[in-house]
């Protein structure tokens, strides 16, 4: 949830949280001395005007100076990259966390996860290796592989016994979810693009959840669908 506003910031998660969304997404990384701050890319580059540096490069007193609304507007200036242990404060009994792991050491993620009780909230999508130590670390934590390609589906079912399923519209056919389904996974797919009629396609399949930068308008098609389908 980023249309408009400062993307992985916490007025966008508390936005997300307000339209009644399931999840939000947050790309973890770590800084310099070793804090974890929600940001997508390896550089602050396209985020700050006139800055260029490495997320790892940089402290965490440093990447808290500067400010990711000043591309979005006056209303959001001052708004700052947040920390992990903020956003999981802020989405605890409120919404769920689809945690992207980009570059931080799971054994600490896990240890700030179980403090605030949230084994459960948290969906972990990362490579195989990483989800394999969350299984180890946390058996209550929810690791949420993406096999990438049908073909590659099997033994994925069978290595990790995962609960989610992550993968993407291309992806998604009916025997994929067939299969997921059968190994008691749920779906969870991103399409870029808002596009209500490839939603329609892949929840007629039988699409568990759909990820999208236009949560509004995915609401809203869903509400509409559903009051239809109760007329």
């Amino acid at each position: 949830m980023h249309q408009g506003i400062p993307e992985n910031s916490i007025p966008a998660f508390r936005k997300a949280i307000e339209l009644g969304c399931d999840y939000v997404e947050i790309d973890v990384r770590t800084t310099r001395d070793g804090h974890f701050v929600i940001i997508h890319n390896a550089t602050i580059d396209a985020y700050i005007p006139g800055r260029k540096g490495r997320v790892d490069e940089m402290s965490l007193a440093e990447i808290r100076k500067l400010d990711l609304g000043v591309k979005y507007g006056p209303k959001w200036k001052q708004t700052r990259i947040p920390t992990f242990e903020e956003v999981l404060v802020l989405c605890k009994g409120k919404i769920g966390i689809y945690l992207d792991l980009k570059s931080a050491p799971v054994a600490e993620l896990v240890r700030l996860i179980k403090k605030q009780e949230m084994e459960n909230s948290v969906l972990w999508y990362g490579l195989p290796k990483d989800l394999g130590e969350v299984k180890l670390l946390c058996s209550d934590c929810v690791p949420m592989p993406d096999p990438y390609y049908e073909v590659l589906l099997p033994s994925m079912l069978r290595s990790f016994r995962p609960r989610v399923i992550a993968s993407n519209f291309e992806t998604v056919t009916p025997s994929f979810l067939k299969k997921c389904h059968a190994a008691g996974a749920i779906v969870i797919a991103d399409k870029a693009d808002p596009d209500p009629q490839s939603w329609e396609k892949a929840i007629s399949m039988g699409l568990d959840g759909i990820q999208t930068d236009a949560p509004r308008k995915l609401i809203e098609y869903l509400k509409r669908r559903k009051k239809l389908g109760s007329s």
